[in-house]
């Protein structure tokens, strides 16, 4: 019997390092991106990639025969359900052995603080994650009529290499004080990619997963880390009112809403092991293999 097959839809920041995981570990892996220049990127450091516009069609380039795998990390276009994921579904070659979908922890809503497990129903309050909503129903409508083993990963804020908000910490923006912050969710990128690579193994338990560290820090709390590693000035601090002024609509909508995710399944049902379960050591890290790919 031929080695499994990973499709990976959506070969950007998480994408990339999810095929590199699994290529390190000896899987097969072909990436879906959105553009031939991308394609011809991934192509450059090993990784097999086919340009694919999911907004026009569904053509698949050919794959080899044998078990198949897909990670869907594709956001759902502006608008009623999502058709990208739709039109991906229909164009499968064959039915796989597993399919992951990457959703976000928006889904829950504004939960006033609450420690938010998997069994939460979802109360999206932007149109973000009402998308992200529909992608999850898609999915299960059409994993459930076709026999194919499902798994959804509602993930946190992604950070890593590249991905620390450095610049907003260089440009002086405010962050909210910590007597006024709600707790917040992340998880390093090379935790998110372990994470991935452990959901699609067909005997893993499927189902819905929240993705996060565990740390419930806040943002300004995150912010301030960031700033003493990198040996910047710390952020100043607002009150909630006076960020709601200052703050562009979108970074404070991520900012009001208020939960802490259970990621007790996460560990025992999927038993990955974060490497950066302490965010500090997420940060050092991604500090330090940013300045080597800078210096190299």
């Amino acid at each position: 019997m031929s080695a499994p097959l990973t499709l990976i839809a959506g070969a950007g920041y998480t994408g990339r390092r999810v095929a590199r995981h699994l290529l390190q570990h000896g899987a097969a892996v072909h990436c879906l991106t959105g553009s031939t220049a991308s394609a011809a990127a991934l192509a450059e450091v090993g990784i097999a990639a086919t340009a694919v516009d999911l907004d026009a069609t569904g053509s698949l380039p050919r794959l080899p025969d044998g078990p198949l795998r897909v990670l869907y990390l594709v956001p759902p276009a502006e608008g009623e359900g999502d058709p990208r994921l739709t039109r991906l579904l229909s164009a499968l070659p064959r039915q796989p052995e597993r399919f992951v979908l990457a959703s976000t922890s928006g889904v829950y809503g504004d939960c006033a603080g609450d420690l938010v497990d998997e069994e939460r129903p979802p109360a999206p309050s932007t149109e973000r994650a009402r998308r992200r909503v529909a992608a999850e129903t898609t999915l299960r409508h059409w994993a459930d009529e076709n026999g194919v083993s499902w798994a959804i990963l509602r993930i946190a804020g992604i950070y890593g290499p590249g991905r620390l908000p450095l610049e907003a910490i260089r440009s002086g923006q405010p962050v909210i004080r910590e007597e006024d912050a709600s707790p917040g969710n992340r998880i390093h990128v090379d935790d998110l990619a372990r994470v991935c690579a452990a959901a699609l193994e067909p005997a893993a338990p499927g189902g819905i997963y929240n993705v996060a560290d565990g740390s419930g820090e806040s943002s300004g709390a995150f912010f301030r880390r960031v700033a003493e590693a990198a040996a910047l000035p710390a952020p100043p601090e607002v009150s909630r009112e006076e960020a709601r002024r200052q703050m562009s609509p979108m970074r404070y909508s991520f900012l009001a809403e208020s939960r802490r995710l259970d990621t007790r399944r996460l560990r025992q049902a999927l038993a990955v092991e974060l490497a950066y379960d302490d965010p500090a050591a997420g940060i050092r890290a991604s500090l330090e293999e940013a300045g080597t790919q800078e210096d190299a």
